[in-house]
């Protein structure tokens, strides 16, 4: 009894904070979201009922949000981690100079985002006085000029995931250089000596044993990649509905602080069906690691 009296005095701290900072938040944006026409100056409201989450899923802007954090997460969750892995198998190969390489590699982590937004901006955008670098290159292996920031749809998504890409990477290079240097080298002397080829190596032995690294750094990544919205604000600034580039998560914001903001009711209910998206993924992918994660 005194033991279990300790452990709660223990724990009390920490549930105490997760019960301010997020049971509550939770419940409080819960019941926001069925209080219809809410007032934000008055804190009153007309009545409850669905119509926050019918509106929300009928308003243009959210569609369009839903539609960029959908392709943002399907192309730069598994391009991210594949690239990561290739690079990581890399590193992992080579002696000399590898701690170098590492810290290049993850250089980008620890750069400022909006720091690392600016370079891209100067990359791709097309100014009156310079076409951007990228499409300069373009144009000298006989390719058309591309705004890539303020120009078409596909062109600006093309930047935003490429940009998503390398922000996450140095990450992804950290976590799997660590698991790959945890593998055990005699399941590779062993599978030598019977003369097994490098690629049945890395599918038997090498991604088997860093499966939980990998599965870790997909359920961070599409947690990651369904919050996206500095990312967004950095290349193509505070006005994304403008650009068309806006997520699910900048929806939100624009609905409480936004030139359309004041609408705390219409922001919950978009908040919460952020959060059944990512609930519903994170839930399938923990089905299905059950069969696809190796656990030594």
């Amino acid at each position: 009894m005194k033991k279990n009296l300790t452990a709660w005095l223990c724990l009390f701290p920490a549930l105490l904070f997760l019960g301010i900072f997020m049971v509550y938040p939770l419940i409080d944006v819960l019941i926001y979201s069925f209080e219809e026409g809410y007032n934000f100056a008055s804190g009153s409201f007309m009545g409850t009922g669905l119509y926050n989450y019918s509106y929300v899923l009928h308003d243009p802007y959210f569609i369009q949000a839903l539609k960029n954090t959908f392709i943002i997460v399907i192309i730069t969750v598994p391009l991210s981690t594949g690239i990561a892995l290739l690079i990581s198998l890399g590193l992992s190969s080579i002696e000399k100079l590898r701690d170098l390489f590492q810290t290049l590699f993850f250089l980008p982590y620890v750069t400022n985002t909006l720091a690392v937004g600016l370079v891209f901006m100067i990359l791709f955008k097309k100014t009156a006085y310079s076409d951007g670098l990228v499409s300069l290159l373009i144009q000298l292996f006989g390719g058309p000029s591309v705004d890539f920031i303020d120009g078409p749809y596909w062109a600006k998504m093309f930047v935003m995931c490429f940009y998503t890409i390398w922000i996450v990477m140095p990450f992804k290079i950290l976590i799997l250089t660590s698991a790959l240097a945890s593998v055990n080298p005699m399941f590779y002397k062993a599978a030598r000596v019977d003369g097994t080829s490098k690629f049945r190596m890395f599918y038997k032995i090498t991604l088997p044993m860093i499966s939980p690294m990998v599965f870790y750094l997909i359920i961070t990544g599409f947690i990651g990649a369904f919050k996206a919205y500095s990312d967004e604000v950095a290349l193509f600034g505070v006005d994304l509905n403008a650009a068309g580039m806006n997520t699910i998560v900048g929806y939100v914001y624009d609905m409480l602080y936004g030139n359309s903001g004041g609408y705390p009711s219409y922001a919950s209910a978009a908040a919460l069906i952020l959060f059944a998206v990512v609930f519903t993924i994170t839930t399938v992918n923990l089905l299905v690691s059950r069969k696809a994660v190796y656990y030594q």
